[in-house]
């Protein structure tokens, strides 16, 4: 039977400006990119809180990536809203506006047929909010989370007693060195595999991404693209795309870390490509594997 993955997080409505266009009102959100990414490898069930402003074309995208959206909840109040834009450095966003709305009082609750989910990703939330979800999971194989400065500034004590429930933490290089108050990588990676997660993935935006466990370090390149509109999601796409092969292998082997983490980052290169989810949602899974494909070719080499 086809693993499943519960992902709880964000479905937002984006306003995105970069040096090369802009979107506004678009689809967005930490539990959507992950979602449609991580749709063309496992089946997807989304928790999340919508307003009563979520049209039926937004809820289409669910639908077109058979995402169960059992667990999306439409309450009143209008949907939650952010509003950035992007220099020519495209690593990270100005926020201009952040309207949390009906988000700001958001309460998982887990529907009964989703409690034996094989797979759960926590999104970029509240870490009370984290382990609230994983209170009602039954026996998840693998639990990974996101996490950012501000819970790691505000909530350090919540978020570490989360950590000590994951398996699999996904940060940036910035959110790695503040987390463990250590400027080096290396080191500061074992600092928190220290605290309970035994895999680190390090996302490093144009510079790839670097994967920490118990037995190696891996590292891979972001692949270089002609033209890169909008990097809105990029590290929740390099998550789904990162889970959802987790999932389809069964499997939590070196190699099967390995081919993850290249399928999380052609998942997260489509993404950038276009705004919104225009990147992702047009893929066909040959599309994938012939990136797939060139991602090895790209870092492949002969030893001596």
């Amino acid at each position: 039977m086809e693993s499943s993955i519960l992902v709880v997080g964000s479905v937002a409505l984006d306003s995105v400006k970069t040096p090369f266009g802009q979107a506004d009102e678009v689809l967005g959100g930490s539990a959507t990119y992950f979602s449609v990414a991580a749709s063309f490898f496992s089946r997807i069930r989304v928790v999340a809180v919508v307003g009563t402003d979520f049209g039926d074309d937004h809820a289409a995208m669910f639908k077109r990536h058979n995402i169960d959206t059992d667990g999306l909840v439409r309450t009143d109040g209008r949907t939650f809203r952010w509003k950035g834009e992007y220099s020519y450095d495209l690593n990270e966003a100005r926020t201009l506006d952040t309207q949390l709305n009906v988000f700001e009082s958001f309460e998982p609750t887990i529907p009964t047929s989703y409690k034996a989910s094989d797979y759960v990703f926590l999104g970029n939330i509240d870490p009370e909010l984290q382990l609230q979800v994983l209170d009602q999971i039954e026996q998840p194989r693998i639990v990974a989370c996101d996490t950012m400065n501000f819970w790691i500034d505000g909530k350090l004590d919540e978020l570490k007693r989360t950590l000590r429930r994951v398996d699999i933490l996904l940060i940036n290089d910035g959110e790695t060195r503040m987390l463990a108050g250590e400027a080096n990588l290396v080191r500061a990676a074992h600092k928190i595999m220290a605290m309970g997660p035994r895999i680190l993935i390090v996302k490093r935006g144009e510079y790839g991404v670097l994967m920490f466990n118990e037995n190696s370090i891996f590292g891979a390149p972001a692949f270089p693209l002609e033209e890169v509109y909008d990097p809105t999601g990029a590290g929740d796409s390099f998550a789904g795309g990162f889970m959802g092969y987790l999932a389809q292998a069964g499997e939590l082997t070196d190699d099967a870390l390995r081919r993850a983490i290249i399928f999380g980052s052609v998942m997260a290169s489509f993404n950038v490509e276009k705004f919104s989810l225009d990147g992702l949602s047009r893929l066909t899974r040959t599309d994938i594997d012939t990136r797939f494909g060139q991602f090895k070719k790209l870092t492949h080499f002969e030893a001596l």
